[in-house]
């Protein structure tokens, strides 16, 4: 589950504004140009303007463009940016309270505690593998990838640091397990979401995922064990991480109730609001039984007192902290941001939000997309152009939500025509649209993660393998020629039924 912004397609102006394709790809152009500048002037700090700047910068050159040109209306523009940001305050509270739960499930304990327990068990070999499939299964079990990355990942990541595994290397496997076990839950809203805009049953698309998805993982899960053999990781004493951990906070089994609550509230169903904020809340408590003397340093006080621990916790969930273990490394893998660290992960959504609307209200994005559907003659041309613009719109749009349903959108009368089942384009969107959102530096997915897990985005990029690999693999799967035979129309929904009979 991907929670972002929107879960309605957006209605193009395109039937009154036609805007020429060498026109359209001007905005996008600005935009990835400037990018590519901010990584390479700003390389450590992207994050906290520059790349929001160049946002506005490409919006301002996609709506100057359209009212110069076109002769379109501001108010235009104004009422899709307005419908657009206000459906991302849903999205907004989550990271909030994502960024408030990662932090108090450090200084609760949680985190220092599966990191002390997991650097004891795992092996730098094998590593980044089972950190894939941790991941993996969590997210499934759950349905989504953003607080799987925002709990275990966390700790993964601190494993990993203790193991001497590269940052990069173990966000790539996290993130790749994350977004494999996203994709094929019933639970995941991406998931839902595709097969349902695809007119597709949902068990019917997750089946036909597997042709793509299982082959994407296993080859993943190989390159991990291939770097995991070959990696000549320097000898890293273990016992410091354990003595650091252990003078930092109170080591005990005893925080393990805070994950077990939160896996009881998502098996329950609750939503995703209440049980970010119940896990926080229950992490608040489990630090005031459990590590009041790291409240009471964090509020800068010298005794443990009602005032001390009050502040300490307030501290945790909306700022910076920093425990002292005795070790830099330690003190930087349990230093926590709170909700203040997602403000410029959430300054850079609203930003890329206004450059989606601008596309989309402008009639750019169709025309570029058109493009791709004059270029359609066959069934591997017909699923590279999904694929294709499924990257794109994560690209153009800022959001995968709604490139998710823009994608879908734009394709079903396509495949409908052809008499391919929607199960074809269920699975060609979710194999590029969601799992690329996490690729894009100015998508949610990918601020909201480089964030959590606090590396850039293309500095993790090239260890997502899952990620990239499924596209591809979506496109070769075709070109191999297993993809569903063309059916007549009137049969379609037929066999969607038997399908639907056969599951229930």
């Amino acid at each position: 589950m991907n929670q972002t912004a929107g879960t309605q397609a957006l209605s193009p102006t395109q039937q009154q504004y036609k805007p020429h394709p060498l026109v359209s790809v001007l905005p996008l152009a600005v935009l990835i140009a400037l990018i590519v500048l901010v990584v390479k002037l700003f390389p450590d700090d992207a994050l906290a303007g520059a790349s929001q700047v160049a946002l506005m910068i490409a919006t301002a050159v996609c709506v100057a463009l359209s009212m110069t040109i076109y002769k379109m209306k501001w108010n235009i523009f104004e009422e899709m940016i307005k419908k657009t940001v206000g459906d991302a305050g849903v999205s907004i509270l989550i990271l909030l309270l994502i960024g408030m739960m990662s932090a108090t499930w450090m200084i609760s304990g949680v985190v220092p505690t599966l990191i002390y327990y997991g650097v004891q068990i795992m092996s730098p070999t094998f590593f980044l593998p089972c950190a894939c499939i941790i991941s993996s299964i969590i997210s499934v079990m759950t349905g989504t990838s953003w607080t799987t990355i925002a709990t275990i990942g966390i700790a993964l990541m601190g494993i990993g640091d203790a193991l001497g595994i590269p940052a990069p290397y173990t966000a790539g496997a996290i993130i790749s397990g994350a977004y494999f076990g996203d994709k094929l839950s019933p639970m995941s809203d991406t998931t839902v979401l595709a097969s349902s805009i695809a007119g597709a049953d949902l068990f019917s698309h997750i089946r036909y995922m597997l042709y793509t998805t299982i082959p994407s993982i296993l080859l993943s899960l190989v390159l991990y064990l291939i770097i995991g053999l070959c990696y000549d990781s320097k000898p890293v004493d273990v016992s410091q991480y354990l003595t650091g951990l252990s003078h930092g906070f109170n080591i005990s089994l005893l925080t393990m109730l805070v994950p077990a609550f939160t896996g009881w509230l998502i098996y329950r169903k609750t939503p995703s609001l209440i049980t970010l904020l119940l896990s926080a809340l229950s992490a608040c408590i489990c630090a005031l039984i459990l590590q009041p003397e790291v409240l009471v340093k964090i509020a800068g006080e010298s005794g443990i007192t009602a005032k001390s621990l009050f502040e300490g916790i307030m501290t945790t969930c909306y700022t910076h902290t920093q425990v002292d273990c005795g070790m830099d490394s330690i003190n930087d893998l349990v230093a926590t941001r709170g909700m203040a660290g997602m403000l410029n992960t959430i300054w850079l959504i609203l930003c890329a939000m206004c450059f989606g609307s601008c596309m989309v209200a402008s009639g750019m994005l169709h025309a570029i997309t058109h493009i791709l559907l004059k270029s359609i003659h066959s069934t591997v041309s017909l699923v590279c152009s999904t694929v294709t613009s499924g990257v794109l719109l994560n690209l153009v749009m800022g959001d995968q939500f709604l490139s998710i349903i823009m994608n879908a959108s734009i394709y079903k009368d396509e495949y409908a025509e052809r008499g391919y089942r929607p199960e074809l384009l269920s699975r060609s969107t979710e194999d590029s649209a969601t799992v690329t959102s996490v690729l894009v530096p100015w998508t949610a997915c990918g601020m909201t993660q480089s964030t959590v897990l606090g590396i850039p985005t293309l500095v993790y990029l090239p260890f997502c393998f899952f990620n990239i690999i499924s596209p591809l693999m979506s496109c070769l799967v075709a070109i191999l020629g297993f993809v569903p035979k063309p059916q007549p129309k009137e049969d379609q929904t037929r066999v969607t039924e038997d399908d639907k009979d056969s599951i229930g």
